[in-house]
């Protein structure tokens, strides 16, 4: 199937240069090309175009979640009727395992999985190893990162077709070798239920479920039914049940791989001995056989990832296999916001290699746990093919790579001329700030306010609660789909400020935002220099009356670089706007419907993930105690404020977590004083 391209409305201004030159790149066989164009530009739109034209599976690589979020959402309504799948990081909260030998400090891995977003990585491998050839799949930098062998995992999967022999109970096994589990009630992903002569398997992706009948030993019918009502919608002939984990080897593997890791054990454990250090030899020899242990009963074992090179029957210091060993080799590789993009993947692997080499030093894991690891750059570069490297302001890297292929989109279609930017005293930055959110919000505006730390963006955040402003924060300790649903919220005009860090950068789709004040703008580095500032500028460039201010006591190079480089193009596009006879137009979001990553999650009436109201209790880093008047019973409130945090955890309200664990933790501050007291 070929992709289709579904758009209201035509390229236009620099974008269908820009369209033709890429795709004339591509046709010609260049590695690689860069799209240079400034935020609101269109830089997406073109991509799709430029998609639709080549008719190639692709993967489009983003620097954070929050991005890869948008760009799923801006695909999936350009191409309605194909394959637009979401691949990032499926933890919530990741803890990895580490050594501290300075301190003596071993870390265990803790971490919470997001089972919807497991979901979704399941289904964009489900649709590479289909044959489709419309797929396109929005990724993280997770995607360089380790996980099953595509043969194995390929190979584990059940076909089934009607007129088959097959014993029932031999389907049963199969189920299970690939980890379904067979449930009495209701059918969840992943599970399946037997009545008589009937399995019903429940995919480990969609809400679609698959009824096998049986007639003896033969698959008399295979009916498609809906999983909440049980109706019947379609009879199939054939059906594919994929691995409910992208890691399942075979059994002959298992047993293969427990043998070489007997055999590395006792290498390990002769080598510690050697060096006369007993304590490391003994710990690795009780961590593995207690691993060997529950592999052997169980299939797994915490930590199981670290042993994968057994599993995929890879070679010592052989990369691991990852989503690009999905891919097709025609395919085409795009990568978002690269000159941030880039650098991430490039330094992935450095930082993983020096937590592990303590672990396996000391004796906590076996060597093989190095290569459990994410690609290394020039692995990455070898796998990627034809490549679209897309930003507002490229680096040397993309530039060098793409030699004669650089192409500029720098005209907005909406005529929407560059933000104004202003550079102000910082002595009353936040007097100055109440002012012109005063202006906004008369105004239906929305603003950005950017820091230099967490700390400061939920400070900001709660001091302009406290003043009557219906503010939110958001960084990189909120999850996935939180982010997500606060952008969302802001669209739906259910707050006015967003306070950020790093997060409101690159390529966040926020028209209704007409203003962005930076704060400590002139602070040297990584957040405040050129490239950051000219990003964070740019969430105000889709607003016809974008500005932008710019906090500080000293205006130093970068702030200077950023106002001249936004003067320039501000001339360039008001030029064209004369020239064209065309006047500025308030930019509209690329998709007016609620995100898809927000479809499966639980909710409350009013479609938000937290409480939207501003309650009389401690906000998060709001130090205030509002409890003096708590009587003695304070071992039930801090119970009931405990058993309020984890329930509204669980139905993803994590604003109204965040207020009962500051409510728990001033009761129990209350309680050591009041013990102190009776002392």
């Amino acid at each position: 199937m070929d992709f289709k391209l579904v758009s209201d409305y035509a390229p236009m201004g620099d974008q269908p240069e820009a369209i033709d030159k890429l795709v004339a790149h591509l046709k010609q066989g260049v590695p690689a090309a860069t799209l240079h164009g400034v935020t609101g530009s269109g830089k997406t739109f073109t991509m799709a175009n430029v998609i639709a034209q080549l008719n190639r599976p692709v993967l489009v690589l983003s620097h954070n979640k929050t991005l890869a979020a948008q760009l799923y959402s801006e695909f999936k309504s350009f191409f309605p009727d194909n394959a637009v799948e979401y691949f990032v990081s499926y933890y919530d909260y990741y803890q990895p395992e580490a050594y501290i030998p300075s301190t003596d400090t071993y870390i265990e891995k803790d971490l919470a999985i997001n089972a919807e977003i497991d979901r979704m990585r399941l289904s964009a491998t489900y649709s590479l190893l289909s044959g489709r050839r419309d797929v396109i799949v929005v990724a993280s930098v997770s995607c360089i990162y380790g996980i099953g062998n595509p043969a194995d995992f390929h190979n584990t999967m059940i076909q089934l077709k009607v007129g088959d022999i097959m014993a029932m109970k031999h389907l049963m096994y199969r189920l299970v070798e690939i980890l379904y589990t067979r449930v009495e009630g209701d059918l969840e992903p992943s599970t399946f239920r037997v009545k008589g002569d009937t399995i019903t398997v429940r995919s480990s992706v969609g809400n679609h479920c698959y009824r096998i009948t049986f007639f003896d030993d033969e698959i008399e019918e295979i009916s498609l039914i809906d999983a909440e009502t049980g109706q019947r919608l379609d009879s199939l002939e054939q059906v594919n049940l994929y691995p409910a984990n992208l890691f399942v080897p075979s059994k002959q593997r298992v047993e293969q791989a427990v043998l070489q890791i007997e055999a590395d054990l006792e290498n390990q454990i002769e080598f510690f001995e050697k060096e006369g250090r007993e304590v490391e030899a003994k710990r690795i020899e009780q961590r593995v056989n207690y691993d060997l242990e529950m592999i052997k009963e169980l299939g797994y074992c915490s930590g199981i990832e670290n042993y994968s090179r057994y599993f995929d029957g890879r070679a010592p210091g052989m990369r691991p296999f990852c989503l690009l060993d999905y891919f097709p080799e025609d395919a085409l590789f795009i990568i978002d916001e690269s000159h941030a993009t880039v650098p991430q993947v490039r330094g992935m692997f450095g930082g993983d290699r020096s937590r592990k080499e303590n672990l396996v030093e000391y004796g906590f894991r076996l060597p093989a746990a190095r290569d459990n690891r994410p690609l290394r750059f020039e692995e990455f570069e070898s796998m990627i093919g034809q490549t679209i490297y897309v930003s507002a302001t490229p680096a040397q890297y993309e530039l060098a790579r793409s030699e004669d292929s650089v192409v500029e989109q720098f005209i907005r279609p909406t005529g929407i001329i560059d933000p104004a930017l202003k550079v102000c005293d910082s002595t009353r930055q936040i007097d100055r700030l109440m002012e012109d959110i005063e202006e906004c919000v008369k105004r239906g505006e929305k603003m950005i306010v950017t820091t230099i730390s967490k700390r400061m963006c939920e400070e900001v955040s709660a001091y302009l609660e406290k003043m009557g402003v219906r503010s939110r924060y958001i960084h990189s300790d909120l999850d996935t789909l939180e982010r997500v649903q606060i952008l969302e919220d802001m669209h739906a005009d259910l707050f006015d400020v967003l306070c950020g860090v790093n997060l409101l950068r690159e390529g966040i789709d926020l028209p209704e935002v007409s203003q962005v004040s930076i704060f400590d703008a002139d602070k040297n580095g990584y957040l405040r220099n050129y490239t950051a500032m000219t990003q964070v500028a740019g969430r105000a460039a889709r607003h016809a009356q974008g500005r932008v201010v710019l906090y500080g006591t000293t205006c130093t190079e970068a702030m200077r670089r950023t106002v001249e480089d936004s003067n320039r193009r501000r001339e360039r596009q008001i030029r064209y706007n004369i020239e064209n006879g065309i006047m500025p137009r308030q930019a509209k979001r690329n998709s007016q419907q609620q995100s898809p990553l927000l479809e499966g999650v639980a909710a409350d009436k009013s479609g938000v993930l937290y409480d939207t109201a501003t309650p009389n209790v401690a906000m998060v880093a709001d130090t205030v105690a509002q409890y003096n008047n708590v009587g003695a019973d304070l071992d039930s409130l801090i119970e009931q404020a405990r058993n309020d945090m984890e329930r509204a955890a669980k139905s993803l309200d994590f604003m109204a977590a965040a207020r009962y664990r500051d409510r728990m933790y001033e009761l129990q501050q209350l309680k050591e004083e009041h013990l102190k007291s009776r002392e």
